[in-house]
């Protein structure tokens, strides 16, 4: 089944019949697309069912644009967005579920992840609970670097109160195996705060946070992992040695 098909059809309230219809084709033939993850459909038809469902046709058929992946030192880089909010919800929650053996948010705060994802605690307990490791990198709430942060960002939702609220989540998460977070060194603050990187297996979408702005007006990165030393690994490198410096929360 293709089930990024079927998520951004979830994701945008839009059933297989009024789907055919704004694409232009019968339900049986949308049906055949959510059966079939081989199956892609013609561009015309891939462009206006994108434009419906307002996600990226690189999630739903990424076959249907492999022709077009680079081959050098960047054949990583999957997908760019100018804005880490351009990034279609669906992407996260394919990535999310797709998952099977480790997701790690190091962002600063992950606290707009809670605001996009319904029932995000539920899902991460049931992926821990299947073997799935399941990490959250956070700045300390109280440190230099957050107070810092706060007068640059210069925003009424603050960044100590962006970590209590995912820290408030978090805690619906206590003793659940396969679960940890950990807070990061006081001196690796200014390196964490200026690069949110959230990874999901050999997926990977990457934040480098611009001047004065706040994460979602950043521009963000998906990484696919296609060789050894590559970007991929060089940001999950980055993300293992704040993790290892940081203590538990």
């Amino acid at each position: 089944m293709n089930t990024a098909l079927r998520d951004a059809m979830a994701a945008a309230g839009i059933g297989v019949r009024d789907l055919s219809t704004r694409v232009g084709v019968t339900p049986k033939t949308v049906e055949r697309w959510l059966s079939d993850v081989t199956l892609i459909p013609h561009q015309r038809n891939r462009i206006d069912t994108c434009t419906a469902l307002g996600v990226d046709e690189r999630m739903i058929w990424p076959d249907a644009v492999r022709a077009n992946v680079k081959t050098g030192h960047d054949r990583e880089v999957f997908a760019v967005y100018p804005y880490r909010s351009a990034c279609p919800t669906s992407v996260w929650s394919q990535l999310i579920n797709d998952a099977k053996s480790e997701i790690c948010l190091a962002g600063y705060t992950n606290y707009f992840v809670w605001l996009e994802q319904p029932a995000l605690h539920q899902t991460l307990r049931q992926k821990a609970e299947s073997g799935c490791r399941v990490r959250f990198l956070l700045g300390d709430p109280d440190a230099d670097t957050t107070r810092q942060r706060e007068i640059i960002e210069d925003v009424a939702l603050t960044v100590s109160t962006r970590i209590r609220i995912t820290l408030e989540n978090i805690a619906k998460l206590a003793g659940t195996e396969g679960f940890e977070c950990r807070f990061s060194a006081p001196e690796d603050g200014p390196n964490h705060v200026s690069l949110s990187v959230f990874r999901f297996d050999e997926n990977a979408l990457v934040t480098p946070h611009l001047a004065r702005l706040v994460g979602h007006d950043s521009p963000m990165m998906h990484l696919r992992r296609g060789q050894t030393g590559g970007m991929f690994d060089r940001f999950a490198e980055h993300v293992e040695e704040l993790w290892c410096r940081g203590r538990p929360v």
